[in-house]
């Protein structure tokens, strides 16, 4: 159900609660890793992103989308235009608006907490800010070894004491999904992704400062990037343990940068670090699922498969008939619709859905999303158009 003409009523503060009926989630359908997951009975919408995310075949495709809260949506600009991104995204009233906003408009199967990838930086003492126009901007060099033994400890770190805006948050969002009988979506970058920005201190076209310290690693007259990775792999799995203690029933991880890997690179450094992430968060929460999207890694999908995550996201580059062959029908598979269709007519949009799901293996059998995240100027009206048919569409007659 969409709902509309609401959100130009809401100020910053504003704690608004849909008032749905809520359903306690449904167990997980238990399967074997060699059988295909089996469909889940109907449940509610509550925790249809969440099944899905298990790997289990669900009553329709649930969608969400990289981005939904976003510059394309002229409310969240009413903000943007006249807040600084930290101020947003560490006020939680301000944090907590902005996520919800896409939703009540257009009713997705999950809310995302709005906030950034770089935000747990600064409890290793790394300092960034984001500067509109120009993007991530980290001020603390790491080139070296002594600059990673010159960090804090992760074992020290309390991110309540350091991040204590994120538990209001996302206890916030977390009232406001059961309320609104969805699914809260929390996120993390992968420790590759956040080692490049770091090391670059901005956005990059090349990331040669980056590759010259892989390379420094690989012929062992510097091992900075691997123990760079260590501390971060071991910090991004404590903090989306911290964002699942706060509410959060799914966890994204984010390879933003893979785009800059070879095939090798990734299995060397980029690969190994986000499994130590991801095999930290289902250690202590193993029934929560975990999705990795490796922006650009389509390339080296098949390097994929053992990420120990239970559901791959795949970018728009790749095919999804193609990607499922890759990925075989035991890998839960979300995606992966290219973010340009949705400048297209309604008719373009609603057949890229079709499409996509049926080249998923048809309705229920995988988490829709697109392929990157949406984009500034997408016409708002689009979106609803993707998200209706989504959930209207139950396959090919």
């Amino acid at each position: 159900m969409r709902i509309t003409n609401l959100l130009l009523l809401l100020n910053p503060a504003s704690s608004f609660t849909l008032q749905m009926s809520s359903t306690t989630p449904s167990a997980p359908t238990k399967t074997s890793p060699s059988q295909k997951p089996q469909q889940s009975p109907p449940s509610s919408n509550r925790d249809i992103l969440v099944r899905s995310a298990r790997g289990e075949t669900t009553e329709r495709t649930p969608v969400w989308l990289m981005r939904q809260a976003g510059r394309y949506m002229a409310a969240f600009r009413e903000y943007s235009d006249k807040y600084p991104f930290r101020q947003r995204s560490e006020t939680p009233s301000m944090a907590t608006e902005l996520s919800l906003q896409c939703h009540r408009a257009y009713g997705m199967d999950g809310i995302i907490m709005f906030s950034d990838i770089l935000t747990p930086l600064p409890v290793l003492g790394i300092e960034f800010d984001v500067v509109k126009g120009t993007g991530p901007v980290i001020s603390t060099d790491i080139r070296s070894e002594e600059d990673v033994k010159a960090l804090k400890d992760v074992a020290d770190v309390d991110f309540d004491e350091s991040l204590p805006f994120i538990r209001e948050i996302l206890g916030t969002l977390s009232r406001e999904a059961e309320a609104a009988d969805t699914s809260l979506i929390g996120f993390v970058g992968a420790p590759f992704t956040l080692a490049a920005y770091t090391i670059e201190g901005k956005s990059s076209k090349n990331c040669l400062p980056t590759k010259k310290m892989m390379m420094a690693d690989e012929v062992g007259t510097s091992k900075a990037m691997s123990q760079f990775l260590d501390i971060l792999g071991e910090m991004i799995g404590k903090y989306a343990c911290h964002q699942i203690d706060c509410g959060a029933q799914v966890i994204q991880v984010f390879e933003s940068w893979a785009h800059q890997l070879s095939p090798k690179h990734f299995e060397q450094f980029a690969k190994p670090a986000a499994q130590k992430a991801i095999k930290i968060i289902k250690d202590k929460h193993p029934d929560v699922p975990v999705i990795y999207f490796a922006n650009g890694g389509s390339s080296y999908l098949e390097l994929q498969r053992d990420m120990g995550a239970d559901m791959i996201a795949v970018d728009w580059s790749v095919d999804m008939k193609v990607a499922r062959e890759i990925l075989g029908p035991d890998i839960a598979i979300s995606g992966n619709i290219d973010p340009t269709v949705l400048f297209g007519t309604k008719e373009q949009i609603e057949q890229a859905v079709r499409d996509c799901i049926d080249k998923a293996g048809g309705p229920g059998k995988h988490l829709l999303n697109l392929g990157h995240g949406v984009m500034q100027g997408t016409p708002e009206e689009a979106v609803g158009w993707l998200v209706d048919e989504c959930k209207r569409y139950t396959g090919k007659e």
